[in-house]
């Protein structure tokens, strides 16, 4: 079972984002807060009509680090449950539902946590792994996501019993996505007989570079004092150099501009955004959780193929 504390609000609440299930939830719907939008749409994929699901942090904004203001406020009151990813993603998130009712679930609980990588000669590290903070983007696996779909499943079953039988069924069908989704990712890198190297702005891939078997490395690591710095622009030209990456990657929201040094420096490729703590708007590349993950598995793996 996920994680479960129960708490509420100490501060004004916030403008949320709706939910992008497939049904839209009947008007009467009771409602449930994600932290972020990767977050909402997996809770709304499960719930479907049965629920109202909105995110604190919009679509766009960094997570980790997210400042909620009064002015952002909303009817997050009458929420029965909030669900957040937990690993310490969320460096807020306490704090916002320090005072009141609503039971939170983390729902990365029964994950098994990775270190971010740690990178012998890194500037951020002395490559060990004991040294490095935990990577708490472990939805960025397909392999890890089904610990999420069974915890908000859970959830979801112990808030709002009366639709279990139909969380059950939206949450089997989602596995089932989610399970192709890695096959396919599973069977096309298989096929690549070359190191195949996943060179981005944060450290945030160490479940997805396990699953594929991917070569990682960044500037910076999760929440770093410094991020985008001469030492690790430099590390980073150095690892670009001597493993000849083709392309790099930055992260939506995290600025570009050291890594557009580092291409500059190496003639490597920038290659697409790829999204990490949000989605796109709903116009954009990837306005649900599934085009999240086949994004950013196929802007990596097509580089090599």
């Amino acid at each position: 079972m996920p994680k479960k504390y129960v708490a509420a609000m100490s501060l004004p609440l916030f403008s949320l984002t709706a939910g992008c299930a497939d049904a839209d939830p009947a008007a009467d719907a009771p409602l449930v807060v994600t932290s972020f939008s990767v977050l909402e749409d997996i809770t709304a994929q499960i719930g479907g009509e049965h629920i109202d699901v909105q995110s604190i942090t919009p679509v766009g904004a960094e997570v980790h680090e997210y400042d909620p203001t009064p002015s952002d406020v909303a009817a997050a009151t009458e929420a029965d449950l909030f669900i957040a990813n937990g690993l310490g993603l969320e460096e807020w998130f306490e704090q916002f539902v320090a005072h009141g009712e609503a039971a939170v679930h983390e729902v990365s609980d029964g994950v098994e946590t990775l270190p971010v990588t740690a990178i012998e000669g890194h500037p951020d590290d002395a490559g060990d792994p004991d040294s490095m903070p935990t990577d708490p983007h472990a939805w960025l696996s397909p392999t890890q996501a089904q610990v999420y779909v069974e915890n908000i499943e859970a959830a979801l079953s112990e808030t709002y019993p009366e639709h279990a039988e139909d969380f059950a069924e939206n949450a089997a069908t989602y596995r089932e996505q989610i399970e192709a989704i890695a096959a396919d990712a599973t069977s096309r890198a298989g096929e690549i007989s070359e190191e195949v190297f996943i060179v981005s702005c944060e450290g945030a891939f160490s479940y997805l570079a396990a699953d594929l078997g991917l070569t990682e490395h960044y500037l910076w690591p999760l929440n770093a004092e410094d991020e985008g710095s001469p030492r690790q622009v430099e590390a980073q030209i150095e690892f670009v150099t001597e493993h000849e990456v083709p392309v790099i990657f930055c992260e939506s929201t995290v600025p570009p501009g050291p890594q557009e040094q580092v291409a500059e420096a190496t003639e490597a490729e920038l290659g697409e955004t790829l999204y990490v703590d949000s989605l796109s708007e709903a116009d954009g590349p990837v306005p649900t959780y599934l085009d999240l993950l086949e994004h950013n598995i196929d802007a990596v793996l097509s580089v090599h193929e």
